[in-house]
């Protein structure tokens, strides 16, 4: 799976939590969740439980820290597939 099918499978995902909605349209690697999307603490954990739904992997506290960003959420998931 490629980093531009990862961010397309986690758009959908994203979207639901952002509360910046035109800032949706333009996701891509260097999208910040807080920053650009305005995706509160706790609708982040919402995003990770349902990232860890879509691909079927587990994300550890370490890697949860990590995840405020695309590119982080694409290398965590693409770890966790790696190990699966």
């Amino acid at each position: 799976m490629d980093r531009a099918e990862l961010i397309e499978r986690l758009t959908p995902i994203i979207a639901t939590y952002a509360q910046d909605k035109d800032a949706v349209a333009s996701i891509n690697e260097t999208t910040d969740f807080i920053k650009d999307l305005k995706i509160n603490s706790a609708n982040l954990v919402d995003v990770i439980l349902d990232v860890e739904e879509e691909f079927d992997i587990e994300i550890d506290n370490l890697s949860m820290e990590r995840m405020l960003n695309v590119t982080a959420a694409i290398e965590i998931i693409e770890d966790k597939l790696k190990t699966k």
